[in-house]
Order: structure tokens, then C-alpha cells, then sequence
């Protein structure tokens, strides 16, 4: 006679548990986000306190739209290829990021900008840029 495993006996409640774990995790960083993005869109920020870049990504919120305040053009930065580590807030990076178009034009990196909003997609056709302040002109 042999006893069950203990791999038999509590493996399948630890995964689900796990997987629960898992779910609530992606669920409260996207509502994090989401609570974000509504305040730099309603109210043009204030942009601390933000979420991490490991919140967005996990949230699935791949891309950081910035408006240059030199062109004035919305341009998204991919946050998976940022070299951060993942438990860097959004606002941090608003100090690195340049405008390549002003930086040419000027002869020296163009630091000017201001966070807009986490996005799921790149700026397109399809999906065009945010809306700062829906009724102004």
C-alpha cells in the first residue's frame, strides 16, 4: 500500500489558485492603467503617481503616446523595448524621451514633451491619436 502523492492530492488547487493569482493581477494593472490614462485625458494629468512599466506591459498596454510641444505631433514609444528596469513608473521616462524630427531641425536633442496616454496599439490610420480635453477647441 502507498499514500497519494502530495503532487496528486493539492497540484490541481495550486494551479487554480495560482491562475486566479494570475488573472487578478492583469485585472487590477489594467484597471490601474485605465484610472491613468483617464486622468492624463481628462485632465491633462498630473502624471505622478503612474503605473510601472511592468504594469502596463502586463495589462497589455504595449505603447506610451507623447506629444512633442515643439511639431505638436502625437508619436507612440514601444515600452517593451525600453530600457528601464520593469518597476520604473511612466513618468519617469517623460525626461528621455526626444523628438527626432525637432532634434534635426534644432541640431540638439529636443527634449520637450508631454505624456499623453498608454495605448494597446501604435497610432494609425485605423487608430488615430488621443484626444486631449474631448469639448476643446
Amino acid at each position: 500500500m502507498s499514500t497519494k502523492s502530495r503532487e496528486r492530492l493539492y497540484g490541481a488547487d495550486i494551479r487554480i489558485a495560482a491562475d486566479r493569482a494570475a488573472r487578478a493581477r492583469k485585472k487590477a494593472d489594467w484597471l490601474a492603467c485605465d484610472a491613468w490614462n483617464k486622468r492624463m485625458l481628462g485632465f491633462q494629468g498630473p502624471a505622478q503617481p503612474s503605473p510601472t512599466l511592468g504594469d502596463a506591459l502586463n495589462a497589455g498596454f504595449c505603447y506610451l503616446e507623447v506629444r512633442c510641444l515643439g511639431c505638436d505631433t502625437n508619436q507612440t514609444v514601444a515600452l517593451d523595448i525600453v530600457r528601464r528596469p520593469k518597476l520604473t513608473p511612466i513618468h519617469e521616462l517623460e525626461r528621455y524621451i526626444r523628438c527626432k524630427d525637432c532634434s534635426q531641425l534644432r541640431g540638439y536633442p529636443y527634449k520637450r514633451s508631454a505624456l499623453v496616454a498608454l495605448r494597446e496599439t501604435k497610432i494609425s490610420a485605423a487608430n488615430p491619436a488621443s484626444v486631449w480635453w474631448p469639448g476643446e477647441r
